[in-house]
């Protein structure tokens, strides 16, 4: 009894430890693409800590407004460890979210990382979207200026600018390559298509409509 007692504990501490990002070894590691600047963690390679400077900790694409002249009204600037090194292996992400007036972030999945969501001017509408085992409920609300929303890893979620001048938001997110599923791009716009009659199926409407949705130029605001 006390070896299953101990192993359940473990079992649970383990699924703990690993429900995010795992822990660095070591104080840093800026990802570089340069295979020959030694150790490969978290699917990147890390510099030389000896070649480091203060410049790989430092991002400044935020300074300036995205253009959100596309048809979704939105533009997101990601700091993930692609465009910002200085973030391997610590477990964290950013990204600034631009709007025009009814500008929209669509409906997407972060797979690898929740995110909190904090308004810095206008009024957003916003949700996510709980799994089938809870009734696909819809959780939503509208945030002004200093409000905080959380959107739970791996679930579907949204933002949209319902006032009539810009809107911006600073995302924070757990995980240095939180990942990112649009999901009407994914379904109507993979390649290759998906089979139609998988799509009629699915969504209980005639093939006109699918082959409509996929001759569709999907647009991607990240």
């Amino acid at each position: 009894m006390k070896f299953f007692q101990t192993f359940v504990i473990l079992a649970l501490a383990s699924s703990h430890a690993f429900a995010s990002d795992p822990s660095p070894l070591q104080d840093f590691c800026v990802a570089v693409n340069d295979p020959s600047s030694a150790a490969f963690v978290n699917g990147k390679f890390c510099k030389d800590p000896k070649l480091v400077m203060a410049d790989d900790f430092v991002f400044t694409k935020f300074r300036n407004p995205g253009s959100t002249s596309n048809q979704l009204g939105s533009k997101v600037t990601t700091a993930f460890v692609d465009q910002f090194p200085g973030l391997n292996t610590l477990g964290i992400a950013m990204a600034r979210l631009d709007f025009a007036p009814y500008g929209l972030n669509p409906p997407h999945i972060h797979h690898r990382g929740t995110e909190m969501l904090v308004v810095v001017e206008g009024t957003l509408h916003v949700g996510f979207v709980a799994s089938n085992q809870l009734n696909n409920t819809l959780f939503t609300k509208v945030l002004t200026k200093g409000d905080v929303f959380v959107f739970p890893q791996g679930l579907i979620h949204f933002q949209l600018n319902i006032g009539q001048t810009n809107a911006l938001a600073f995302a924070f997110l757990s995980s240095q390559n939180p990942g990112l599923i649009t999901i009407a791009n994914s379904i109507f716009g993979a390649k290759p298509l998906i089979n139609v009659d998988v799509l009629t199926k699915a969504f209980q409407v005639d093939d006109k409509l699918i082959n409509y949705l996929q001759e569709q130029k999907w647009f991607e605001n990240h």
